[in-house]
């Protein structure tokens, strides 16, 4: 069979994913795995028509396709996002229709769900037979059963195509509602929301005032006295989206650094107590610019550079349908350890509710920023910063040295075996379950006991 491999990462043929395709190939040499590097050649496929159209024909004449891709930021690289866009800007959907089709992503395990969520629902977009994922570790290739695992994937990849067997779909397709948002900029002095010496930033990928989300941003920003600054990404001078060479491990410093604006521009949102974020949704995320945007401020590593602000989201389209989108939405501020304040949609379809959820959006923006408050950690920080801790503690640690040097610093390596309070309350407790009357005992007095110490400060809450 002839199988089209999508090549998602920006160092083509160097790609680590690519090498799990070349071991399929040498493994299953009865078939034919043909690699393009999409990522890669992102601004030719752009820029040069007729190589468009001979990737499309290489999809149009295939047997199967197989996305394969490193993990960027919780999605796929910004290059291949673009990629994606064009099939549906040039209506090229109809050579994936009722193609078999399977995902491969390498990474470390760091929201490799959202990644795969979000290819699986364009496969199902697109009208795409969708046999499945294999989410595998950079390294996983050099483990003999991860290599047995990898092919049985790619067996029953083949097989399932040589049968013509069913798959099932996932996503429904998405409703978009036609619905035009005609903001009252009517608002009583005594309503507005004084910021006081509270600095607000708006970043969108969209200002055009008459779009819904042009008028969201206005209308927002006549929620306050003064000023409020807006940023439109679009007039930034970005030259290229993350190579993933990761020699910003070192010291943060991104190899564009001197040659665009976007560090210049990132560093300055530390200088913000406020800051919202504003897209258009474009298929099942925001724009790839957006894409962009997030993929380039990796130069900073595994570091939350923007501790302690307040963020909230202006969104535009049917965000309530993507609940994958709406968990990374949730994710970026978590992850950045500052407080998500709220996401504000167009979906109401009523003017006045968007009014108010807006006004009601300003105040609490400037309410959490004077309190400092910042919501407890979910598990998509928990679980995702216990990743990058052992990651960076361990087998990272000559690449993100960076990283090492703060997460040292600032107390992220706090692993459980070094939790001298635990340990002790261990070999106190645990030889009370060893004996059969003990451990019904002991059991029986878990329950009161383990809420002793916060019954002791309800008890006295001045402590």
């Amino acid at each position: 069979m002839k199988i089209v491999v999508l090549n998602g990462s920006p160092k083509g043929d160097l790609s680590a994913t690519m090498q799990y395709i070349q071991y399929i190939q040498k493994k299953l040499p009865e078939h034919e795995l043909k690699i393009l590097n999409i990522a890669q050649q992102i601004k030719r496929l752009e820029e040069n028509e007729e190589f468009f159209k001979e990737t499309i024909e290489n999809v149009k004449n295939s047997d199967g396709v197989i996305w394969g891709f490193p993990l960027y930021v919780m999605l796929v690289p910004s290059q291949y996002k673009r990629f994606i866009e064009l099939i549906t800007e040039r209506n090229k959907e109809k050579a994936f229709k009722s193609k078999y089709t399977a995902v491969l992503t390498t990474s470390i395990h760091f929201y490799d769900h959202t990644a795969i969520n979000y290819l699986n629902a364009i496969c199902d977009d697109l009208e795409m037979k969708y046999v499945g994922f294999f989410s595998a570790d950079m390294f996983d290739l050099m483990i003999r059963k991860q290599r047995e695992q990898l092919i049985l994937f790619a067996e029953n990849f083949f097989y399932t195509i040589e049968n013509n067997l069913p798959t099932s779909k996932q996503n429904l397709s998405l409703n978009y509602h036609k619905f035009e948002y005609k903001p009252s900029l009517d608002i009583n002095d005594e309503e507005k929301i004084d910021s006081e010496d509270k600095k607000i930033l708006i970043v969108s990928d969209s200002t055009n005032e008459n779009t819904n989300l042009g008028k969201m941003i206005e209308r927002l920003k006549f929620c306050f006295y003064g000023d409020i600054k807006v940023i439109n990404i679009y007039d930034l001078e970005i030259k290229g989206g993350c190579l993933g060479c990761v020699q910003c491990g070192y010291d943060n410093k991104c190899v564009y650094e001197d040659k665009d604006e976007f560090t210049e521009f990132w560093n300055s949102l530390k200088s913000f107590d406020i800051i919202i974020f504003a897209g258009v949704i474009k298929d099942r995320y925001l724009s790839s610019r957006w894409k962009l945007v997030f993929d380039r401020s990796f130069f900073n590593g595994h570091i939350p550079t923007l501790r302690g602000k307040q963020f909230g989201f202006i969104i535009t389209g049917p965000l309530g349908q993507i609940f994958n989108l709406k968990q990374i939405l949730n994710a970026i501020p978590e992850l950045q350890e500052s407080n998500l304040v709220d996401i504000i949609t167009d979906e109401y379809q009523d003017s006045s509710k968007i009014d108010s959820l807006l006004l009601n959006f300003a105040k609490r923006l400037v309410l959490f920023s004077k309190s400092c408050y910042i919501k407890p950690h979910t598990f998509l920080t928990e679980g995702g910063m216990k990743i990058f801790r052992d990651a960076v503690y361990g087998r990272m640690r000559f690449v993100f040295q960076a990283d090492h040097r703060f997460y040292e610093e600032n107390g992220y390596y706090d692993f459980p075996q070094d939790d001298e309070r635990a340990k002790k309350m261990n070999d106190m407790l645990i030889p009370l379950t060893q004996n059969e009357k003990s451990r019904k005992n002991f059991y029986s007095m878990l329950t009161s006991q383990m809420i002793k110490p916060l019954q002791g400060i309800v008890a006295d809450p001045n402590k």
